[in-house]
């Protein structure tokens, strides 16, 4: 019996598709399930059977078409004996902004060679294989949702924005025409192979191809949406041209193969809701990338690309066009190959991030046995779950501002991580710095140095805190590894992980430095938290005048002149009963740096503690706090301030704030919402928090007149303070007749206040900027309403890159580098 002919149409179709199909061959994709019978390849064909079998709607013939109406935003599902469309057919959903599911119940797989449009959003769900043919087209006001795989009817009709999508056919969604969403999101997905060879375009959402037994469909305004969550050894391949905000190729324990091709095949430009994101993921496969991927935000800035796979290959011409490129990997040797991929993506601007996870067995090593060497600002980061190891004769170079990051030990489990460096490191050309991360000696970690080469002319950044333009930092992991700190006060440190500081509840902690030996090293948080921790220890000093013995209590006792600590935020509490000397979260005294620290949590200090100094970050600061800030309760005699206690001669705060509450009690000179005494200087800060004076004590007799208070900036100030604001509420309190006014920046002032400082009259309840001394303009006493405008801020410099902002509907300014990511 001779086979039927096909319809010419058919054929060329046919022919196409066959043409689209070696490349398949060529990485062993069965062709098995993708064939079709000349049926269904018929150029005539349009869907057959259909039933409405939940929901309501009509299906109509119209010429050589089918219109399906659904009214409103309502959900229904059809059962069709068959669902294909021939070249010359269309079939339009009428359904408003709602979503009809169409199972195909039939033996046979869909083709679609014509035209599928809809007003809202059309899932086709058909065991036997779904192919869109070469002159196929599919529009959709919403979602498109081509899959094997099947879902519940109860849970598509109750809509809640998660589906489970799941099944055993073998067959393949194939797409080798267009798709497109105008309004939602295009998700392929397949058990065994999703192809695309075609485009697909999804503008305002995200476009996915997933290969999986069980898939979950999610909804999600800003990130991916499929996720696969029982693997299959599953294929997805791209050789088309896929553009979305958002782009995933998803294949679990199988692969993704990102073929190459003329231009960009697969770009994400992401909208004002989503950030131009691509992940490639195949957790135990190989991600196969040959051609050029590009992610881009809304505003142009560059996007991010995922790639997570236990094998990377990459062809001659893959690159990565975006703002970051994550790569993961068991582990993961950066050869010929990998180094051009690399280079290039550098070279366009993409600052790249390549982790070994050690999983599936693998040592987690990250070798370098090819030279890299890139122009520009990107930066490197190459973190081994184990070991970092560059190859003798091996170079990494920059020229440019580049940063090079190289992290033995990326999980911070204190596994004895290394980095061993056999071949050079030149930044002779760069302005950029380098950093590198290895466990303490007491773990075996060690950093072999190699030949590292600096530039002579590099400058530390501002506001970085940096010293050297190369610096080697021992990770700190665990509060173990806090207190071993104290064994080397002038080491180089790092924070490797978040640190869980509770366990220090059971004795508390020894501060870090102490008068006789203060921290000289470097300490970088690099962005971490400690959390929980207890200070309930001070460290002793010498005998100060009068006689008594001066303390300190903090993370850090006492901070050197030389020590730098940055980037590093602390959760923390001081109860104790403290008499002299210095008492803040982060450090009891600084003598050096601190940059970018943040505080919280609580100090109380009553009983005898009257020459306590108590900051939520700081007690006593000599040295410099910027860009730094606390959300710390203080509850204390002495002198407490929101941010330090006891701003001495010499030191400085620059671009801080305070937002914690401050109440000065007892034994107390005064409060100030920043700091309590200013002898030193004051620029581009502020405080937020409520500031309370209730003495009992003074001069030796109990609800005494006191020369002395509360106020929203400073207790007292015999330094400088320009560009600072303060706005929390202020309340006094003494014996009747003597409660003094409720003051706005200092009680008392002896020193010099510049008139760019203001305080908000409304919430402070101050009419009033200083008490006693010389006295502050009326007129910086703003309104609520004039705090919120910029124009009242004279000089403070709102233009872009300047030091403060005003956020849309803020009360106040802020400063800019708490709007930075």
């Amino acid at each position: 019996m001779s086979r039927p002919k096909l319809p010419q149409p058919a054929r060329r179709a046919l022919r196409r598709q066959q043409s689209n199909a070696g490349f398949l061959l060529a990485i062993g994709i069965s062709l098995t399930g993708l064939s079709l019978t000349p049926v269904t390849l018929a150029a005539g064909l349009l869907p057959r059977g259909g039933t409405y079998v939940t929901g309501t709607g009509t299906i109509a013939s119209q010429g050589n078409g089918l219109v399906i109406t659904q009214p409103g935003a309502t959900r229904g599902v059809i059962e069709w004996n068959s669902f294909s469309i021939g070249k010359t057919n269309s079939v339009t959903f009428d359904n408003g902004s709602g979503a009809t599911l169409n199972r195909v119940t039939g033996g046979s797989p869909s083709a679609i060679l014509g035209r599928l449009s809809a007003t809202g959003s059309v899932y086709v769900i058909n065991p036997q294989g779904i192919v869109v043919g070469p002159s196929g087209v599919i529009t959709t006001g919403g979602r498109f949702v081509a899959s094997t795989l099947d879902i519940c009817n109860d849970a598509f009709i109750q809509g809640s924005g998660s589906l489970t999508l799941s099944g055993n056919s073998n067959a393949a969604v194939i797409n080798l025409g267009k798709i497109s969403s105008g309004g939602g999101d295009v998700f392929l997905i397949a058990r065994h192979d999703v192809i695309n060879a075609g485009t697909v375009a999804a503008p305002n959402g995200t476009a996915e191809l997933a290969a999986g037994e069980q898939v979950l469909l999610q909804d999600s305004a800003g990130s991916r949406q499929v996720f696969v969550q029982t693997g299959s050894q599953g294929t997805v391949v791209n050789k088309g041209r896929i553009t979305a905000a958002q782009v995933s190729l998803q294949a679990a324990d199988g692969n993704v193969y990102a073929l190459a091709g003329s231009g960009t095949r697969i770009r994400a430009t992401g909208t004002a809701s989503r950030d131009g994101h691509v992940w490639l993921v195949a957790d135990g496969g190989r991600v196969e990338q040959f051609g050029k991927i590009t992610a881009n935000n809304a505003d142009g800035s560059g996007g991010t690309v995922d790639t997570q796979a236990a094998q990377l290959t990459f062809g001659r011409h893959a690159s990565v066009h975006a703002g970051q490129w994550n790569l993961s990997t068991p582990d993961f040797t950066i050869d010929d190959s990998a180094a051009h991929t690399l280079q290039r993506s550098l070279n366009a601007g993409t600052s790249i991030d390549v982790t070994t996870t050690g999983a599936n067995g693998a040592t987690g090593g990250l070798g370098v046995a090819s030279s890299l060497r890139w122009s520009g600002p990107a930066s490197l980061t190459l973190a081994a779950y184990h070991n970092v190891s560059v190859t003798t004769g091996t170079t990494i170079a920059n020229n440019g501002a580049g940063n090079l990051t190289l992290r033995a030990d990326a999980s911070g489990i204190d596994n004895g991580g290394s980095v061993i460096n056999g071949g050079t490191v030149d930044w002779s050309k760069s302005t950029g710095i380098v950093t590198v991360l290895y466990d303490m000696g007491a773990y075996g970690g060690s950093f072999t140095p190699g030949t590292l080469l600096s530039n002579a002319a590099w400058s530390v950044p501002p506001n970085s805190g940096l010293v050297t333009q190369i610096t080697a930092y021992r990770l700190v992991n665990s509060l173990t590894d806090l207190q071993s700190v104290s064994a080397d006060l002038a080491g180089n440190y790092a924070i490797g992980e978040d640190i869980d500081a509770s366990a220090s509840t059971n004795s508390g902690f020894v501060p870090l430095g102490n008068y006789s030996t203060p921290f000289s090293g470097q300490f970088d948080g690099r962005g971490h938290q400690i959390q929980s921790l207890r200070l309930a220890q001070s460290v002793d000093g010498g005998v100060s005048q009068p006689p008594v013995t001066l303390q300190a209590e903090g993370l850090f006792g006492l901070i050197g002149s030389a020590g730098v600590v940055r980037n590093i935020a602390v959760n923390g509490s001081i109860n104790s009963y403290g008499t002299y000397g210095g008492f803040g979260i982060l450090a009891g005294v600084n003598e050096g740096t601190i940059v970018r620290g943040a505080s919280s949590g609580s100090i109380r200090l009553v009983g005898n503690a009257n020459g306590a100094s108590s900051g939520g970050l700081v007690g006593m600061n000599l040295g410099t706090v910027a860009r730094s800030s606390s959300s710390v309760g203080v509850y204390t005699e002495g002198l407490p301030g929101g941010l330090v206690g006891d701003n001495e001669l010499g030191g400085v705060i620059e671009q801080s704030y305070a937002s914690g509450a401050v109440t000065a009690v007892a034994h107390t000179v005064g409060g100030g919402g920043l700091a309590g005494r200013n002898e030193g200087t004051i620029t581009q800060s502020y405080a937020t928090g409520a500031v309370a004076f209730e003495p009992n004590y003074c001069g030796g007799t109990f609800y005494a007149s006191c020369d002395s208070g509360a106020a929203g900036l400073v207790a007292s100030n015999s330094g400088k303070i320009t560009q600072s604001f303060a706005t929390g509420q202020v309340t006094q309190a003494g014996l009747p007749g003597q409660v003094p006014p409720s003051v706005g920046i200092a009680f008392s002032n002896t020193g010099t206040i510049g008139n760019d400082v203001y305080w908000n009259k409304d919430t402070t309840g101050a009419n009033i900027g200083v008490y006693s001394g010389t006295a502050m303009p009326a007129a910086n006493g703003l309104t609520s309403a004039q705090m919120s405008m910029p124009s009242s801020f004279v000089g403070y410099g709102f233009e872009p890159n300047g030091v403060w902002s005003m956020p849309a509907g803020a009360t106040h300014p802020v400063l800019s580098w708490q709007l930075a990511p």
